[in-house]
Order: C-alpha cells, then structure tokens, then sequence
C-alpha cells in the first residue's frame, strides 16, 4: 500500500551552479555539480536535467555516475547563461546502504546570476544552491 512506503528525506548531497574561470577557453563558465557532504560513498546516481517555461522546454539531459565518494563533487554539465530565464530542474537518486532516495533540485528562472553567488559546501567556490 502506499502508505505503507516511506521515502527518507535526503540531506547533506546538493547540487550547485558554480561560476568558474575555465583556464583552456580562457572564460567565465558557469557549470553545474552534484555534492556529496556525507560521510557515506552514492552508489548508482541517476541525475535528470531540464529546463521549462510556460512557452519553452529544453530537451532531457541525463547523467550516471556508478559511485560518488563520501565528501566529494562531480560535475553535471556545463550550464549556458540563456538556459538561467527558464526554471531549471535536476532530479537526483541514488542509493545509500540499501535505501533508494530522489530528490528534485529547482533553480527558478533568472535566480542564476553573479550577485546571488555564495559560498558552495565542500567545494573552494561560489556559486547557487538548489533548493
């Protein structure tokens, strides 16, 4: 029954939109990453990306990574500035132990931008955190 299933909540894994200096292009990029804070290696992330408005809809963008360490990050993609005037969204699961978790990460339109930048867990950068 489906109130028999209980869906833990995930804590401690983020994902971010970080601006970063790309030193082969000689560029400012902004690039998305998946953050693990936890002391406990993801097994078989899965990470769905898209982008959508009333009038416009990217195309799906899927990503898997078969483990992602305890206390480290893996870039997503590379995120281009006219993608920031859509609600952009990244659906992550994954498993801990044997648990399964999903969570939906929302950046809503234009909230990607130099001046909301702040501090990113675990990494040496700023950038926009997911809610």
């Amino acid at each position: 029954m489906k109130k028999d299933i209980t869906i833990p909540e995930v804590k401690d894994v983020y994902v971010a939109v970080v601006n970063e200096y790309n030193d082969i292009y000689k560029t400012q990029d902004w690039n998305v990453y998946i953050i693990n804070d936890k002391d406990v290696d993801l097994e078989m992330v899965i990470i769905v990306t898209d982008g959508f408005s009333e009038k416009k809809m990217t195309s799906k963008f899927r990503k898997k990574l078969d483990v992602l360490p305890k206390k480290s990050y893996a870039k997503i993609e590379l995120m281009q500035e006219e993608l920031f005037a859509l609600n952009n969204q990244f659906k992550v699961s994954f498993f801990e132990g044997n648990a399964m978790f999903d969570k939906t990460y929302l950046f809503p339109e234009n909230t990607i931008s130099l001046s909301a930048l702040k501090e990113i867990p675990l990494m040496v950068a700023k950038g926009v955190l997911g809610s």
